[in-house]
């Protein structure tokens, strides 16, 4: 690798990790799976330079990652606390999340949520979330 790219690369590595310090936990690891998929389908498709198709392709899966893994997170917490079903979809309708509480609560403070992820009319993922309610203590002197 020459000079410029090991350098190009050095600095698209730094940046993704910068901007990953602001992430929460669960964006964090959405933006990782995504960025090494994509990675990886990147230097695939881009058979003439596979750096940068793999450059390109986890930049957006990381992308994408993330934003998949915040939008479950929100929608998981809002069907728990509302007791009822949330749906998002996409402004083109090609993709949907849908989740729903599943069962009464139980004698913690958790509340399972069915999540299902829709996309071109096919399920790409359906898994139960456990959500619980957090209190928050700080010592105090």
């Amino acid at each position: 690798m020459t000079g410029w790219k090991r350098s190009a690369a050095v600095a698209i590595f730094v940046a993704v990790i910068a901007a990953s310090t602001g992430c929460t936990p669960y964006q964090s690891q959405g933006g990782v799976a995504g960025g090494a998929i994509g990675g990886i389908a990147g230097a695939i498709l881009d058979s003439r330079n596979p750096w940068r198709g793999g450059v390109i392709g986890a930049a957006l899966g990381a992308l994408a990652g993330a934003t998949i893994a915040d939008i479950s997170a929100r929608g998981a917490q809002e069907a728990a606390v509302n007791g009822r079903p949330v749906e998002y979809r996409t402004e083109d309708g090609r993709g949907r999340y849908y989740a729903e509480p599943v069962g009464p609560g139980g004698q913690t403070r958790c509340k399972k949520v069915r999540e299902r992820i829709y996309e071109d009319g096919r399920l790409v993922r359906d898994n139960i979330r456990e959500v619980c309610e957090g209190e928050r203590y700080e010592p105090r002197y």
